[in-house]
């Protein structure tokens, strides 16, 4: 069993080291992750043809195979895909993300996007997140936010995730978001398969634009966060605010017939046949 380990927070991540050694004891791991952060990157590879990847040895105690990639986690999954780092991956774990990726986040999520990277690429994925203090900000958090982070914890539920998995891997590669409460193990109170809920919970509340002076037609773009929000439980973000793991399948992208767009159809069919 060969297991891929990335992330969005670059190779020097806490989160990133915890959850490779958590998944040693499942198969041969090799982490591939970005130099740098990544954040926000949603499945982007970039433009190849600019940045030109480049890879460096990189050292993580426990771990015998390490890579830090000049791109994004999706990239890493791509170059893996393409054999760059050996044989075939069986599974892609990303993670660990300090931010709970859930609601909307999910959508822009570095972390959720490498695992769906590696479902496009014929493996299963698992996404692994945590949440943070005041649950930071649409799936992210940052320094002030990271105090007392209990990584063992999303570590401990991650290696059940995917050991289960591993053990009997689907035919078709599924992609499994996690996000785990920020407490010690014993003081987690379950779990259950979540919806994506429409926000994270916590938003960027408000952004505006201010003129650069002395720059015509230049502005910054200055932002301010709302303020934490209780979630239906149901949710995937409202799950984890009551200190439960979130386990959602995330479903791949496939063609829905819409009756309520037949203006679409009509105005096309219209127009090609001028």
């Amino acid at each position: 069993m060969r297991i891929l380990v990335t992330n969005d927070d670059g190779i020097d991540s806490v989160g990133l080291h915890v959850l490779a050694r958590a998944m040693v004891s499942h198969g041969d791991v090799v982490v591939v992750a970005p130099d740098r952060e990544y954040s926000g990157s949603s499945a982007a590879i970039g433009s190849l043809q600019q940045i030109e990847p480049e890879l460096r040895v990189a050292h993580i105690e426990g771990i015998d195979e390490a890579w830090s990639v000049s791109g994004a986690p999706a990239l890493c999954v791509f170059l893996a895909r393409l054999g760059v780092f050996g044989e075939r991956f069986d599974v892609v774990v990303a993670g660990i993300n300090p931010g709970a990726n859930v609601g909307r986040a999910v959508y822009h999520s570095g972390t959720v996007g490498a695992a769906l990277t590696a479902r496009n690429s014929g493996m299963s994925g698992v996404a692994v997140s945590q949440s943070v203090t005041d649950f930071g900000v649409e799936g992210q958090g940052w320094d002030e936010m990271l105090a007392d982070m209990r990584w063992d914890t999303a570590g401990a539920v991650a290696s059940t995730v995917v050991g289960a998995l591993v053990a009997d891997l689907p035919a078709e590669p599924v992609v499994i978001n996690v996000n785990v409460p920020n407490v010690d193990l014993q003081a987690v109170k379950g779990w259950r398969h979540s919806v994506v809920g429409t926000v994270p919970p916590r938003t960027i509340g408000r952004a505006a634009r201010h003129p650069i002076i002395g720059q015509e037609g230049a502005y910054s773009i200055s932002m301010s966060w709302g303020e934490t929000q209780e979630l239906p439980p149901e949710t995937d973000g409202g799950t984890v605010e009551r200190q439960q793991v979130s386990i959602t399948y995330l479903s791949p992208l496939q063609h829905s017939a819409r009756s309520d767009l037949g203006a679409v159809d009509q105005a096309l069919e219209s127009m090609l046949a001028e």
